[in-house]
């Protein structure tokens, strides 16, 4: 869905939550296929029997790209990714957990080096079906003013 929104319109605090989703086992070795990482942590059930968890975790890097998709509901023509920055995993994800992005808006700066241009932060927690944090980012969006604006 397309949602125009210019940098002055954010607001500090604004909080969006996505549906959830569940992983499973065939994420975990679909993810690790496109993305060569076969670390026995993911998928070597005998390996992780020895491991902390007992269990495969799904990777860090398939959490991203799924809790991160999910937000993707709103698409803002006015707004571009620059990055994402404070990426961390504090609980692992395993297959038949449901996993569902919370977005707020953290901050937003005038853009010094863009002009006509802000910075919005967003901050990303993705949270399983038990309210544990998995994964935590902050997206950095650089967002449009609106005409005349400096």
């Amino acid at each position: 869905m397309e949602k125009v929104q210019y940098f002055e319109e954010y607001e500090v605090g604004h909080t969006r939550r996505t549906l959830g989703r569940t992983i499973t086992e065939a994420d975990i070795v679909f993810h690790a296929g496109h993305s060569g990482d076969f670390f026995p942590h993911h998928v070597d059930a005998e390996f992780c029997k020895t491991q902390p968890f007992k269990r495969p975790i799904a990777h860090g890097t398939m959490t991203f790209a799924i809790g991160i998709g999910l937000t993707a509901t709103e698409i803002n023509p006015r707004a571009m990714s620059y990055g994402y920055e404070r990426l961390r995993f504090p609980t692992p994800v395993f297959a038949g957990d449901t996993i569902r992005t919370t977005v707020t808006v953290k901050s937003k700066e005038v853009d010094e080096k863009r002009p006509g241009f802000g910075r919005v932060i967003e901050a990303k927690e993705v949270t399983n079906q038990d309210g544990k944090t998995v994964m935590y980012a902050e997206h950095i969006l650089i967002v449009e003013m609106k005409e005349g604006a400096a």
